[in-house]
């Protein structure tokens, strides 16, 4: 596993990759990382910059209607999407573990302070909350998406804070395991570097 902060620690693995300097070669990338710490948006970054597909393993979890499929269907989609010779997907999705983690050759672990999670999570409610205030402002009962939303942020609040210990423990434990050294992993320990990282392994 590579550690990633303000310095860079090389630890060599069973694979030629090197995700900490390059991510050429890497081309079923997996972004992991606690509620609020930005997985989807630098999913999206790294997707754009190298022209790879983006899996978006949330959008399957949802009908139309946004019911739950059945894991069956969940199953059936995530097969489907990760058919590909060339993703980025992100997310902790345990259900699909069994199907993300072996056809995934690169995993990026944003594993920040639990503040920094707080506090992304915490402008989120306020933008998300700001702007159903204003579009239901002039309708009956406009307050109740508000309301919805700071519901729904103070479950994403919990979540985050339950997660933190959890990653910390469980993913190196995951990783050594021999079924999954086929993984080149960079541990990224603060949104700086991450920026320092992208900038240094995007564009190449």
């Amino acid at each position: 596993m590579t550690d990633t902060d303000a310095t860079t620690d090389v630890t060599a693995g069973d694979h030629q990759r090197n995700p900490t300097y390059t991510l050429a070669g890497c081309n079923r990338i997996l972004v992991l990382g606690r509620t609020g710490s930005g997985k989807t948006t630098l999913a999206l970054e790294i997707a754009a910059a190298l022209d790879m597909q983006h899996v978006e393993l949330d959008s399957l979890l949802f009908n139309e209607d946004r019911s739950p499929v059945s894991a069956d269907v969940l199953r059936e989609r995530a097969s489907a999407a990760l058919a590909g010779d060339r993703w980025i997907t992100d997310g902790n999705k345990r259900a699909l573990r069994d199907m993300v983690w072996p056809r995934a050759d690169t995993v990026i672990w944003l594993d920040y302070p639990v503040t920094v999670s707080l506090w992304r999570l915490a402008k989120r409610a306020r933008k998300r909350t700001s702007t159903t205030i204003k579009a239901q402002s002039g309708e009956s009962g406009g307050k109740s998406g508000a309301v919805k939303h700071l519901a729904n942020s103070a479950k994403g609040v919990t979540k985050a804070l339950r997660s933190h210990r959890g990653q910390r423990k469980e993913l190196p434990e995951l990783f050594a395991q021999p079924k999954h050294h086929h993984l080149a992993i960079v541990r990224l320990r603060s949104p700086r570097a991450t920026r320092e990282w992208v900038g240094r392994v995007v564009g190449q």
